[in-house]
């Protein structure tokens, strides 16, 4: 897959007699998987034809029958960041992580790094943020992880390619 691709799912087993195949989400946006849409995959493309997000079930076009979704079993489907863009309706204060990738974090008038990676670790993202070489030279961490929550994030401006934190240093310094 090229650069600009994303892991969305993975297919899992077959169920049942007609195609369906087990179905795991790697994304927060189920929305844009629908009957018709075309994705790319480590086997090729696939256009889904039938798919129930809440019991994990997909069915590709050309694969309705146990045996030809077997050779499905594992393929992983990826999406490009202009189909996420157009499949994708954000909502007020949502983004798409690479968009938040490469922006800086800013306490007040000080860059404390830029984000290199969104990791997600339960039911919270943080921000894997590497640390400003001026920081790093006064002693502290090379890297930090800030979680994406109101009490650190003060704002975001993605045009800007910003992230306004308040307390974000508090955990620099303690790393």
């Amino acid at each position: 897959m090229s650069n600009d691709s994303s892991l969305i799912a993975q297919i899992g087993r077959t169920i049942g007699l007609w195609g369906d195949l087990k179905f795991h989400l790697h994304t927060d946006f189920p929305e844009q998987f629908k009957i018709g849409t075309s994705y790319q995959s480590d086997r090729g493309t696939l256009t889904i034809s039938d798919i129930n997000i809440e019991r994990g079930m997909i069915r590709f076009v050309g694969y309705e029958s146990v045996d030809a979704a077997k050779k499905l079993t594992n393929t992983k489907i990826y999406t490009t960041i202009e189909q996420t863009k157009a499949n994708c309706d954000l909502k007020q204060g949502e983004y798409f992580w690479f968009d938040l990738i490469g922006c800086s974090v800013k306490q007040d008038d000080i860059v404390l790094g830029a984000i290199e990676e969104v990791q997600r670790m339960a039911d919270t993202d943080y921000f894997s943020v590497k640390t400003s070489d001026n920081l790093i030279e006064q002693g502290l961490a090379k890297h930090f992880l800030l979680p994406y929550i109101d009490r650190y994030i003060a704002s975001v401006d993605i045009d800007a390619k910003i992230v306004y934190t308040k307390d974000a240093k508090d955990i620099l310094e303690a790393s």
